[in-house]
Parts: structure tokens; sequence; C-alpha cells
């Protein structure tokens, strides 16, 4: 299989290559050429499958210049007990007769990004072999909270690899930050910015873009790549989580054969719901995909309208990795709803650079919301969600699924479906112990000491535990504080591989 880019330019090149090279020459997303379909057969097969041999077999079908027991090693070196804390990687939890939790939360840093960025090391070192590349690679990451820590954890002392964060100063919770500044190993780097999300990863993808740059980086033995998940090495692992998912519903006969589904993500960046998107692509029956935003709800308005506008006020919220306006993986959706028009995908990216917004063609549009569902939750209704999925269920979830699980009670209200529903949960509760605790509480949260809210929030229920990763950080130190303006990043990264060369 080859990859091309969403706005045309360049030619195809092998899964390694596009890996390796992170954003395709022209700033397109590379997109596979043709999408595989599994048969009724190998989804029966796929139920009888651990989690691994699952990720084995969806990968064997986009990384087609991957030995089987190269994808073998990646895959185990990812998905085991020590980095994540259940056998079953993924569990599917049952929250009533119709919905169920899809957890994603069990790896080391408590956030589903280690789905994808505990394997895109081993996919990109593997690639790199491939390509004969002989520089040392350096990732740029800029996080919302979560990439960021996910990031740092698996690319943490990887050979021939440097990392470096960045992140908004102030748009992410405080143990997200604490995750970030502690995160040892001799080849990592984190600075916040002076800005928000977008503009980390606005000033990402303009360093991406310098051919100037990186020929300068080149001479120095080095090439940059990405694990945001513009990289496709970092957005086909999630496509099995989902896969994973609807074959454990058909193992577990909560399904019947061919009985459609629908999966609900809270999603800032578009790149969680894609990977929903591709597995129905390759056969998953899905009736819906419910696209849940926050208060930044730019996305719902272009489900609903058509018309993507960035030119909004935008809101710093309980559920920070969703405090996103520029949603990078829609530019995917666009190429493949489009028929593969590289020339519009091209010309709608330059208006949202030059203009921050464009309009889809009725046909597309038309395709979209007969596919897709988008609702958005604010703060309010967001705690009040964690509190009353609590008092239902006794389950707790943290900001981001709530904000998903009150867009699926929007969407039911909506429309009465009753279709079996996996709701995407995105986080450990324990990653936003504030904010879920003053959700249980229904009183403001007056404690500083993040550790004794970790521990406020575990005597909530008794089968509550504290993730060790985050139990840990208490003993760390703290080894990033610096802080940036949005023009100075090129120069943190010089003075990064600098001080590191």
């Amino acid at each position: 299989m080859e990859y091309i880019s969403t706005r045309g330019a360049g030619g195809s090149v092998s899964a390694s290559a596009a890996i390796v090279k992170g954003l395709a020459t022209d700033g397109g997303l590379f997109v596979p050429n043709s999408i595989p379909m599994l048969t009724e057969q190998d989804f029966q097969d796929l139920t009888q499958m651990t989690y691994n041999q699952r990720a084995v077999f969806v990968l064997s079908r986009f990384l087609s210049d991957f030995a089987n027991d190269e994808l073998i090693s990646c895959v185990n070196s990812a998905y085991n007990r020590e980095s994540f804390e259940t056998d079953t990687i993924a569990p599917l939890y049952k929250l009533s007769d119709s919905e169920y939790i899809l957890e994603l939360w069990h790896g080391p840093t408590c956030a589903f990004k280690d789905m994808a960025l505990q394997l895109l090391p081993h996919l990109l070192t593997t690639s790199m072999k491939k390509q004969g590349s002989d520089k040392e690679v350096v990732i740029l990451v800029a996080t919302s909270g979560d990439t960021g820590k996910a990031a740092l954890e698996g690319f943490c002392d990887v050979e021939n690899t440097r990392i470096i964060v960045f992140y908004p100063v102030s748009g992410v919770s405080n143990i997200q930050k604490l995750q970030m500044i502690t995160q040892s190993g001799g080849n990592v780097g984190v600075s916040a910015i002076e800005g928000n999300f977008d503009d980390a990863q606005n000033g990402v993808k303009a360093i991406f873009e310098d051919k100037e740059y990186q020929e300068v980086l080149a001479k120095r033995g080095f090439q940059l790549s990405s694990a945001n998940s513009i990289n496709w090495g970092r957005l086909v692992p999630q496509i099995v989580y989902y896969i994973s998912a609807y074959c454990d519903l058909l193992k577990n006969e909560e399904i019947r054969p061919d009985e459609p589904v629908n999966f609900v993500v809270p999603t800032g960046n578009f790149g969680n719901i894609l990977a929903a998107y591709y597995a129905m692509r390759m056969g998953v029956p899905v009736n819906k995909l419910i696209c849940a935003s926050n208060s930044n709800n730019v996305l719902t308005e272009f489900i609903r309208t058509g018309t993507y506008n960035k030119n909004r006020t935008f809101h710093t919220t309980c559920s920070p990795s969703m405090d996103i306006l520029i949603s990078s993986n829609l530019e995917r959706l666009l190429y493949h709803v489009s028929g593969g028009d590289t020339e519009k995908v091209a010309d709608w990216m330059q208006s949202l650079k030059t203009e921050g917004m464009y309009t889809v063609t009725d046909d597309m549009k038309e395709y979209i919301d007969n596919l897709f569902y988008g609702a958005y939750c604010d703060d309010k209704h967001t705690l009040e969600t964690i509190r009353q999925i609590y008092e239902k269920y006794a389950y707790v979830p943290d900001t981001h699924t709530a904000v998903a699980i009150n867009v699926y009670q929007q969407y039911k209200a909506d429309t009465g479906d009753t279709t079996k529903t996996v709701i995407a949960s995105t986080a450990s509760p324990f990653k936003f112990n504030r904010s879920v605790l003053s959700a249980l509480s229904q009183d403001e949260i007056t404690e500083e000491d993040e550790f004794v809210l970790l521990e406020m929030l575990a005597k909530k229920q008794a089968d509550l535990k504290i993730p060790r990763s985050l139990s840990e950080l208490r003993a760390k130190e703290q080894r990033f504080t610096g802080v940036c303006d949005k023009t100075a990043m090129k120069g943190v990264i010089d003075g990064f591989l600098e001080n590191k060369a």
C-alpha cells in the first residue's frame, strides 16, 4: 500500500516513508491510496484474538512494507503489562444494556494517547531502518495536554531519536503539566509557550513547512518528524481499538453479526473520531459517528452547516485536551469525502490559513450530515454529567468522557436511536481530579496540593485506584520550567539540539 498527500504533490510513498516524514512535502497529510476491507470471516477470526493479535492483523493491512515479525515485535513491545495496567489493553465496560465505555487510558500516562504513542516509536525506528536513514530523528510535538506526556514517555531514551514538546502555558491541567515537566530521559525536552494549543500547533506546522530550516538541520545530522496525529504512524494504531471494541461486542454476544453500532468520541483535533471513520470504511457496521465537543465547538458547527470557521472566541475549559479551534485531521476526511480531490483540499486549507474558514460542497455536507452527528457540552453540563453518571451507575468518568456521554444523551433525545453505542473514554478521572471532585461534591475544591486531591478522589469509591504513574509524580524533579513566546519556538529547538549534541 502506498501513501499520498491530501494536497496532491510529491507522488506516492511507502508506509515507512510516510511515518518517517510525518508531514508531506506540500504541507498535506499522508493518506492511504486505498482502504482495505475486512471480510465476515476476518471479523470472526478477530473475535478469537488477543488485543495484540488484532493489532498486528489490522496494522498489516496498512503497513504493507513491514514484515509480519516486525509488526509482532513492535506491537508486543508497546502493549504489555509493564506499560498497561490491564491485560486486555483497551477494555470495554458495560454501562447499560445499550451503552459501553471503551476505556483507552490504562497505559503509562493514563490517557488514550498511549494507545498510539507506545507503538509509534517502534514503528518509527523500524521505518528509519527500512528507509536507510543515517540521521537522528527530532520529534516535534504540540500538545493540549495528553499527547505531550504520552509522546515523551514513548520516545524516552529511544535510540537515534530526540523529542521536544510545546504546550500552552495556561492550557493544561496541573497533573498534565507535572507529567511533562518531570519527564526523565536524556533525549527529551519540554517548553511552555505563551499562547493556546492552536498557537503551538501552528508553530510546529510552520517549522515542518520551512524547507530552509530543514536543510540546516539536515547538515547537522537531524531529520524532523512528528508524533502528533498528523503522522500516519500515530493515527493507524487508533483504528485498531475501534475494530477491537466491535469484536468484543461480537464475542460477548452483545450484538449480532452485521448489527450496526454507534461510536461517540470526544475530540478536538478530529484524529480519534477519524480512526473510527477508517474502521467503518474497513467494514465495521457503523450507524452514526457522534462527534462530541466542548465549548470550542468548531466541529459541531462544521458538521451541522458544512462551514468550518475558526474565527471565534477560544475557551479554556475543564476538558482541556479538546481546547482546539484548528482540527488538523479533518483534512484527511475532506480528502476522502471529496473523492480524493486534492486541489479542493489544498484550496480549503489555504482558505483556512488566510481567512480562517472554508465551506464544503453541498454533496459533501449531505454525506457528512448522514454519517456524523455533532454537538457540544459546556463546563457546567460536563460536571453535572459526571455527578449524574456516578449516582446512576457508580462509575466515575473524566471530564472529556463526560462531554462524550452528555453529547450522546443529546443525540438520543434528538433521534430516539437505541443502537448499541460505544463511548470512547479518553482519560483517567485522576488526571482531572479537581474538576471531577468538584462535580462529585458539588462544591468548589480549595485544596491546592495535587497529591492530596488524588487521595481525596480515591476515597470516593472503593475500586478507584490512583494510577501508579500519577502517584509517583510527587517524588520527581521538575526539570523543564521554561516558557517561550510562540514566535520563538525555533530558537528553543536550536538550543535543545545544541545542548544535547
